[in-house]
Parts: C-alpha cells; structure tokens; sequence
C-alpha cells in the first residue's frame, strides 16, 4: 500500500509540471549546466517555490513527497544520508559495520549532536525512534529488526531476521529520520530536528521558513541564512514569482519543459536537467491472454521506440530505460539494447505467436495525469503500426487504481513507479503486474543476502536482465526533473536519488 500511495503522491506533484506544454515537442538547445565557483559565499536568503502544501511535517507518518524535500536533510536527519549520486554517506552515524552474517548492524554515533531544543541525540534516541517507527508500521522495511540495543550512549546494535542489503538504503528513508524524544508531539507541525536548517514558521497556504542552525556540528555549514518556502499552486503565478525576484527557484517537477527553454534564454536564469527515482513503464498483465506468451511480451516491446516516446509524451526530456531501475539508483545497468526497436522482427514474433493480423487489447490510462495520457497515445500509435490495435481508456485515478493495482482488471496501462528499489515489486507474488518467475526470486534474494559491493552488484544487475528479458513490463523511461533558477543559485541538486532537497551546501554567489 505504501508503494501506491507513494506513486499517488509524486505523480500529483508531478502533474503541473507535465500538464502545461509546447503544441509540438520542443529543442533543448540553450539549457544549462551548473558551474561551481571553487570558494562558497555564506550568507543570503533562499526562497523556493512549490506547487503542493505538505500536509503535515513529520516524514515518519506521512508518505507526501512535499513533506520529504521540505524537512529531510534539512531539518531531520537520519543516522545515513543518501548523497547526489545515491551513494550511502554518515549523518548522524559517523560510521558502520556488519557482522552476524549481514544480520547485525553496528553504528558509532555522533558524540556532537545536539537537537534543535538542546536535547542530546543518542543510542537511546535512535532505539526509541526505530521502535516507535517499529510500531506505527510505517517503514515495512524496518519490519525484519527482531532486536536493538544501546550497549552505550553512542553505540548501536540492530540486529536483522534475515539478511537485507538495502537495510543501510531504506534507514536512509524519509520514514526513518530521528525526532527528538521530549519534542516529537508537535511535529507534524513543528518539526524540532538535528539538522543544518531550524524550523521558523508554517503560514498554511503560504509559506514555510526555516533559518541556520548556529548550534550544527559543522560550523562551516549552512552556508544560507535563511530559506522560505513558497506554496503557489499555479503554474503562471510560480514562474512570474521567478521572474519577480519573489522567488529564486522554481523547484523540480513544478515547472513545464516550454518555461524551461524560455528561461533559458534569459541570461538571469539557468536551467537544471536531471534524472529521478522514477521508471515509467507500460504496465503488462502477464496472466491475461495473450500477454502470458513470452513472445507477444517481446513484440510489444520490439514495437516500442523509446526515444519517439520521449519525444512525444516528455517533449524530449528523459531517458530511455531497458529494466525496471533508474540510471540514478546504484548498479543500473542499461538493458535498452537487449529488445531494440524493430517493428518487423515484432510482426514475426506475433505471427509466430499464432497474430499474423494482430490483435485488439485495451490500455487503462490514470487521468487526469496528462503526461502518462500523452505516454499511452504515443505507444497506440506504434503498436498499431504492428497490428495490435489498441482502444485507450482514461480512467479517474481512484477508479484506476482499484482496477489495476488492487483488482488487477486490465490487460495494459501506463502508470510511473516512483520509490528507489522498487524491483522488488517483481517478486511479490501478489503484484498488481502478475509477473511470477522463481529465478528472479532467488535472484532478487541472493542480492539481499549478498554481503559485498560485488555480489550486489551482481545480483541486483541479474534482477534487472530477468525482467527485461521476460519482458515482464514496457520499461519506457526515467522520469526527468527541471529546476529553473536564478543564475547566483549555487550547488543544486541536478539528479533526485531519492525524496530530497539537501540544501546543506546551497549558496548564493554575488551578482555580477
């Protein structure tokens, strides 16, 4: 369920971003890249706008992608932080090992850690945030800890059921931030964290502002003084706030690729391209006939040409994936060669499937998501170009949802699956898509009991070649980010490994 509601969240996040957009697809040409000047500027007020109001602040009960970039990293942290390129980095843990056959984990803590409300963060502290997560059973990856101890204030010991080699991955999570024991009541609206930033103030339906922490273990950071978030709902209002000078940056999926180039031409703006957590896929049901051949799986996806996607559906912006993982998540592998588009080599699988004239099928598209709309119209078109006619069906989300998700009542859809790690879907034998294979079972178990860099790697790269070759779905492409900012905007984050805004390094250069 939590995956679900994870790929409601950001997919109404992302819907102004991909609902305003060029008649015809547009050039790139005049975007951006981020250049860094060697020496960091302190000082300076931040001001970010965003199209959705979280509904609550505290990350360990709300699943909103709006309540993670505003709080995570920021004002909360957790004991590993995920960095820019989705590696594993210390936090509130300075460093770790694991023992026990990859079941127990040990944590030295940070000895210089204090909450915003001068409470000492400690082993304790941590037990009683991973118990307390334990119970509300927010975080089912917290579920395999059967024991956790404070041998002393700065040690701790969690131990696991089972091997899991995301277990580092997943405590990096939103849902597994550290909230202070004597100031967790108010936190869903007055977040008391560790983190570089301090909470200010929430004016609901306007603003939310937070200010450095002079008290943060690395005194050289953050380099801002001040940050306010902006909540403005649309779209024209949040570029014209740009354009103003109310606002610095229009955040990541908030704005449309036409603003984008426009922008970009304007020597007062720069534009970031990047890469999210995000796979968006042609959702196959594997049980229903005749998509249970193997064959008729690999035609579709012979029949796809993922660039023409792209270009139809994101107007040029993304990246064409071969398997259900994002280039921006550790041990990607790019699959897209192994079922390159060939539209005759797809009418020969179907005619050896027994569909030399092809056949007709329905797509259930989730509206009023325009992007995935614009996605489902652009793979009719080429599959009909090999017979398989195809009769869209947009659907309102609930509805949606209920039918393919839960009821699993669909032959095809189009839907973006959004949270890091997310292969697992595929070797829940309850999954919406009905893809069963014992081999990327074991596959996918081995990579969780794998206990070096090099059996991950290998194991989580066979999961990824499994599914592609079995054509378990359309893997289309990544989902991409624009962020529009000024140009004295500093040390962004281009790419989104996960559900973060770190603006720890962020700073503001003088004008020239």
């Amino acid at each position: 369920m939590k995956n679900k509601l994870f790929i409601l969240t950001l997919i109404v996040f992302c819907l102004q971003f991909w609902s305003i957009v060029p008649a015809e697809p547009a050039s790139k040409a005049g975007l951006t890249q981020q250049v860094t000047q060697a020496a960091p500027v302190k000082g300076g007020h931040l001001a970010v706008s965003l199209p959705a109001e979280p509904p609550g602040l505290d990350p360990t009960v709300d699943t909103s992608t709006t309540t993670h970039l505003l709080v995570y990293a920021n004002i909360y942290e957790s004991l590993i932080k995920i960095g820019k390129k989705g590696n594993l980095e210390p936090s509130l843990a300075e460093s770790w090992s694991i023992s026990g056959g990859g079941r127990v984990y040990t944590f030295r803590l940070n000895q210089r850690i204090k909450y915003h409300n001068n409470e000492r963060f400690n082993s304790h502290v941590a037990d009683w945030n991973l118990k307390r997560t334990q119970a509300k059973g927010n975080h089912k990856h917290l579920k395999g800890i059967i024991k956790i101890e404070s041998p002393d204030p700065y040690t701790l010991v969690v131990t696991l059921k089972e091997p899991d080699s995301l277990f580092l991955a997943h405590l990096s999570e939103g849902e597994a931030l550290m909230l202070p024991k004597k100031g967790y009541g108010p936190a869903i609206t007055y977040p008391i964290g560790t983190g570089p930033f301090k909470f200010i103030q929430w004016v609901r339906g306007d603003r939310l502002e937070m200010a450095r922490y002079k008290n943060y273990r690395n005194r050289d950071l953050p380099y801002l003084d001040k940050v306010t978030f902006k909540f403005i709902p649309d779209p024209k209002a949040r570029l014209a706030a740009l354009k103003t000078g109310e606002v610095d940056v229009v955040m990541g999926y908030s704005a449309s690729p036409k603003s984008a180039l426009d922008l970009a031409r304007d020597e007062r703006f720069k534009v970031l391209t990047g890469l999210s957590t995000g796979e968006v896929i042609l959702s196959i049901n594997n049980k229903a006939k005749p998509f249970n051949d193997l064959r008729i799986r690999q035609a579709l996806t012979m029949a796809i040409n993922r660039e023409e996607v792209i270009k139809e559906a994101m107007y040029g912006f993304g990246e064409p994936i071969g398997s259900h993982w994002s280039p921006v998540t550790p041990y990607y592998v790019n699959l897209t060669g192994l079922y390159p588009y060939n539209p005759e080599k797809a009418l020969k699988l179907l005619k050896e499937a027994g569909y030399p004239k092809g056949f007709d099928t329905v797509m259930k598209l989730p509206a009023p998501y325009t992007y995935l709309q614009r996605t489902g119209v652009a793979l009719a078109k080429m599959l009909g170009r090999v017979g398989v006619h195809v009769d869209l069906k947009v659907i309102p989300w609930e509805e949606w949802n209920k039918q393919v998700f839960k009821n699993k009542d669909y032959q095809l859809a189009v839907v973006s699956h959004t949270e890091p790690w997310d292969i697992n879907l595929y070797a829940d034998p309850e999954n919406y898509i009905q893809y069963d294979s014992e081999l990327f079972r074991k596959a996918y178990s081995q990579a969780l009991k794998a206990l070096s860099e090099e059996q991950k790697k290998k194991y989580f790269e066979l999961c990824q070649r499994i599914i592609a070759e079995d054509a378990a779905s359309g893997f289309l492409f990544s989902m991409p980010t624009l962020q529009i900012m000024r140009v004295e905007v500093m040390d962004w984050w281009e790419n989104y490994p996960t559900k973060i805004m770190d603006l720890t390094r962020v700073w503001l250069k003088e004008p020239e």
